[in-house]
C-alpha cells in the first residue's frame, strides 16, 4: 500500500497528471530536446545579430538585413524538397544529423570576418532547420495518442517561443560572465555560440534515445536519389493539400494570416513611436504583452482541448486575431493597445496549436513530411512578403492619408491621427479577417476524391 501511494505521488506521476501527454516517455524526451535546442537557438540568434552589426562596418543595418534574409529564404526554396527527404529517410537519424550539423556551423562562426561568410553560415543553419522542423512534426503522432495532439502542440509552442525571455536573460548574463573573466579573448558572442552548439549536441543525444518505429516503405522505395521520383512525391504532397479541406484550411489560414501578422515585425516599433510615443520601453512592453497572451492562449487551450470543435475554434481564432489587431492599432491609448495585443496573442497561440493539431490528425504518415514542409514554405513566403512590403505600404498610406485627409480625421471635437503606419496595420488586420473567411470556406467544401 505504501509502495503504491509512493508511486502515485512520485514526480513522474505528478507530471503525467498535470500533462497526460508526458505519459509518453518518447514525447517527453523529444520535448526536452526541443526546449534545450530552442533555448540555445535564441541565444545563438542574438549572438549572430551582434556579429552582423560588428562586421557590417558603416552599414550594420544592411548586414543584419542580409543575415535575416538568409534565415528566411532557404525555408521558402527548399522546404518542399526537404519534405520529400523527410518522408523517405529515417527521421530519427535526420534529426540527429541536423543537430550535429548546426553545432558544427555555430563553432565556425566566431572565425568569420566578412558579411558574406556570416550569410553563408546562416544559410547552412537554416537549411538544417528546414529539415529538422518537418521531421520533428512528422514523428509527434508516433509518440502521443491522437487525443493528446493538441496538448503536444501546445507544449511544442511553449518550447519554441517560451524560452526566448530566458535566452535573452542568459545572453545578457554571458556579457557579465565575459567581463568577469577579464583578459580572456572569448567574449559574449563566443560564449553564446558555444552554448548554442552544446544545446544542439544535448538535443541530438536525447533524440538518439527516442523509441521510434521506422515508418513503412514500399519495397521499391529505396533511399537512392531519383529526381523523377522526388518530383512525383512532391506532387503527391501538394495534391493531398488540394483535396483535403482541413489541410487546405490550415495552410490558407496560417499563410494569409501571416501576411497580416508579419507586418507587426517591421511596423510595430514605428507604431509605438509615431502613435503611442512610448519610446523603446513601450515597444518592449508590446512584445512582452503579446508573448504573455500567446502563453495564456496555449494554457487555456490545453486545459479544454478535448471539449473543443477544433475546426470552428481554429477559424474563430484567426478572426479574433484580426479583430484584436484592428482594435489595438485603432486606439491611441497605450493601455487599450496593450489589451488588444494581449487578446491577439491569445488568439494567435490558439491558431498555431489548433492548426498543427488538425494537420497531425488529417495527414497520413507517409505524407506528413511533405505537408509540413509545404506549410513552412508558405508561412516563410508570406512572412518574407509582409516584412518586405510593410514599410512601403506604410509610406504609401502616409502619402495617401496626407493628400486625402491631411493625416487626420476630425468629427466635431473628436480627432484621430492618420499616420501611414496605422493604415498599413489596418490592412494587416483585414488580411487576417480574409484568412479566417478563406479557412471557413475551405472547411465547408466537400472532401475531394484522391486521384
Amino acid at each position: 500500500m505504501n509502495d503504491q501511494s509512493s508511486a502515485a505521488d512520485s514526480p513522474e506521476s505528478r507530471l503525467n497528471r498535470s500533462h497526460p501527454v508526458f505519459g509518453s516517455p518518447g514525447f517527453l524526451r523529444l520535448w526536452i530536446a526541443q526546449v534545450v535546442s530552442a533555448f540555445g537557438d535564441w541565444i545563438g540568434f542574438l549572438a549572430i545579430i551582434e556579429i552582423a552589426r560588428r562586421i557590417g562596418g558603416d552599414q550594420p543595418g544592411s548586414a543584419i538585413a542580409l543575415v535575416m534574409l538568409a534565415r528566411v529564404l532557404p525555408g521558402f526554396f527548399l522546404a518542399s524538397v526537404g519534405g520529400v527527404i523527410v518522408d523517405r529517410v529515417n527521421r530519427k537519424r535526420l534529426l540527429i544529423s541536423c543537430d550535429i550539423l548546426r553545432a558544427g556551423v555555430l563553432l565556425t562562426i566566431p572565425f568569420i570576418e566578412r558579411v558574406w561568410g556570416l550569410v553563408l553560415a546562416s544559410l547552412m543553419l537554416e537549411l538544417a532547420t528546414s529539415l529538422w522542423g518537418p521531421a520533428k512534426e512528422a514523428i509527434v503522432p508516433n509518440l502521443v495518442p491522437k487525443e493528446q495532439l493538441t496538448a503536444a502542440n501546445s507544449l511544442s509552442l511553449v518550447a519554441a517561443y517560451g524560452t526566448f525571455p530566458l535566452a535573452a536573460g542568459a545572453f545578457i548574463g554571458l556579457a557579465k560572465f565575459a567581463e568577469w573573466l577579464g583578459g580572456s579573448s572569448i567574449g559574449q558572442v563566443e560564449w553564446a555560440l558555444a552554448l548554442d552548439a552544446l544545446t544542439f549536441l544535448v538535443a541530438a543525444a536525447l533524440i538518439a534515445a527516442l523509441p521510434l518505429i521506422r515508418h513503412r516503405r514500399d519495397a521499391d522505395d529505396a533511399p537512392s536519389i531519383d529526381l523523377a521520383q522526388g518530383v512525383r512525391e512532391l506532387r503527391e504532397g501538394w495534391s493531398f493539400i488540394a483535396i483535403s479541406p482541413q489541410v487546405r484550411a490550415v495552410l490558407v489560414g496560417l499563410g494569409t494570416g501571416m501576411i497580416g501578422g508579419g507586418m507587426l515585425i517591421p511596423l510595430g516599433a514605428v507604431f509605438n513611436d509615431v502613435v503611442l510615443g512610448a519610446g523603446n520601453a513601450g515597444f518592449g512592453t508590446i512584445l512582452v504583452t503579446m508573448g504573455l497572451g500567446v502563453a495564456s492562449g496555449v494554457s487555456v487551450l490545453s486545459a479544454v482541448q478535448r471539449r473543443l470543435d477544433k475546426e470552428r475554434i481554429f477559424v474563430a481564432s484567426i478572426f479574433g486575431a484580426g479583430i484584436c489587431l484592428l482594435f489595438a492599432v485603432t486606439s491611441s491609448n497605450t493601455l487599450l493597445t496593450l489589451s488588444g495585443v494581449f487578446a491577439m496573442g491569445i488568439c494567435a497561440g490558439s491558431v498555431y496549436v489548433l492548426g498543427f493539431t488538425l494537420l497531425h490528425e488529417h495527414v497520413e504518415e507517409q505524407l506528413r513530411g511533405r505537408v509540413f514542409s509545404a506549410l513552412y514554405t508558405l508561412v516563410r513566403f508570406c512572412l518574407l512578403l509582409s516584412i518586405t512590403v510593410g514599410g512601403f505600404l506604410s509610406d504609401g498610406f502616409n502619402w495617401f492619408f496626407g493628400v486625402v485627409f491631411d493625416n487626420e480625421i476630425a468629427v466635431g471635437s473628436w480627432t484621430m491621427a492618420l499616420p501611414g503606419v496605422r493604415g498599413a496595420l489596418w490592412l494587416a488586420s483585414s488580411f487576417m479577417l480574409v484568412a479566417a473567411a478563406l479557412a471557413w470556406i475551405s472547411l465547408r467544401a466537400p472532401q475531394k476524391k484522391s486521384p
